[in-house]
């Protein structure tokens, strides 16, 4: 019999006691999924009384699984609030979320949440952090990291996403211990060494970053501690860059699809190279991989076929349903739930008269850095045993 394993769950009731979670449009234009709002001046929006509260929501891109995960629930605990949040589709387009935010605020907005779509440089974050601070309203950014000195550049502003490097870490270890559990059925060829490829997201994006970097070196130290030769990587070990970038930056499943069907196209079984281990950094790309597999006749969760062990991040749904159905290995768990519940935690203390920070510390049950007024929702596993 399977069991979940979740560790490190959510921050729970400490984060949301009265706090619920659903999702808006897909409009991918400057004019927001819905309507409502009221003409507010930047010197009226400074002090903002709870009946006047009008929430502009500023996602990177819909089409992301796991970021509509986190506007479904932030949705619902909007609208238990009694809000009913504007939420713009950034597209991918940074020049497109900002004329959002500049329209948003010129159209009465006066909180804004926002999951950067540009995370390369600072600019695009200070430019809305200026945006916000010229108007006197507070600025939330979550999901996708915002270099500290933008957050400390304006008191109103603080950013809700997790501890980047702790998902490869917790990544990495999994796959070691996966590893040295099975290492002979996995060595497909029995050289002694496991052939892996490496999905990763974009460059220049944080947690992609650290999920690529210690993914594999964790797992690697892992290997080396119980005797075994560290990772290779497929294409070879001396290439500049062992991993494969999704080109568009959105982490897509058909990125990885496209790759693993050229891969598969030259390394396989009969050939003595087949991939042996995937890892992506989100499970959008995972899923893209399986499917790849699952066409070439590996990970059918049918108790004969082969199965390549794949790991992702996120826990999304139809990654936990592998999982449990035996076509996927495992997954860090990046709480779409607890992100929900952080941000609109934030957007109480507004709504209630209070400070953006008003008890959103240890005592509160919150993860906040030392220096900068950003808190971290933890990560968790999603394995089936």
């Amino acid at each position: 019999m399977k069991m979940k394993k979740l560790s490190a769950l959510l921050l729970a009731g400490a984060m949301c006691v009265s706090i619920a979670a659903c999702s808006g449009g897909t409009s991918s234009t400057p004019a927001p999924a819905e309507t409502g709002s009221t003409e507010t001046t930047p010197a009226e929006t400074s002090s903002v009384a709870a009946s006047d509260l009008n929430v502009a929501v500023f996602y990177y891109n819909y089409s992301d699984v796991y970021i509509s995960s986190v506007r479904n629930n932030m949705d619902t605990m909007l609208e238990a609030m009694g809000i009913t949040p504007d939420n713009y589709d950034g597209a991918g387009n940074q020049s497109q979320q900002t004329d959002q935010i500049n329209t948003a605020i010129a159209n009465g907005a006066n909180l804004l949440i926002v999951n950067i779509v540009e995370t390369s440089s600072p600019d695009a974050a200070q430019n809305a952090v200026d945006a916000a601070k010229a108007a006197g309203i507070p600025i939330i950014f979550f999901n996708r990291e915002v270099d500290s000195a933008v957050v400390n550049s304006y008191e109103n502003c603080a950013f809700v996403g997790t501890d980047a490097p702790e998902a490869g870490h917790m990544q990495g270890k999994m796959i070691g211990d996966y590893l040295v559990a099975n290492f002979d059925t996995v060595d497909l060829n029995g050289d002694g060494k496991i052939s892996y490829v490496m999905f990763k997201g974009q460059e220049g994006n944080a947690e992609a970053e650290y999920r690529t970097q210690y993914a594999v070196e964790d797992a690697d130290a892992i290997l080396t501690e119980a005797g075994k030769e560290p990772l290779s990587y497929y294409g070879g070990d001396d290439v500049a860059t062992k991993y494969l970038v999704d080109q568009n930056g959105t982490w897509s499943s058909a990125a990885a699809v496209a790759y693993m069907d050229t891969i598969l196209a030259e390394y396989s079984e009969a050939n003595g190279n087949m991939i042996e281990l995937v890892i992506a950094n989100n499970d959008d790309m995972a899923m893209g991989a399986i499917s790849s597999l699952q066409t070439a006749g590996y990970n059918l969760g049918d108790g004969a076929s082969t199965t390549i062990p794949v790991f992702g991040v996120d826990a999304i749904d139809s990654a936990k349903q592998a999982i449990d159905e035996g076509k996927m290995t495992g997954t860090v768990m990046q709480d779409a739930e607890g992100m929900a519940s952080t941000i609109t935690a934030l957007v109480g203390n507004i709504q209630n008269g209070g400070a953006l920070m008003d008890g959103i510390d240890d005592a509160g049950g919150y993860i906040v850095d030392t220096d900068v007024a950003k808190i971290r929702v933890p990560y968790g596993l999603y394995t089936a045993e």
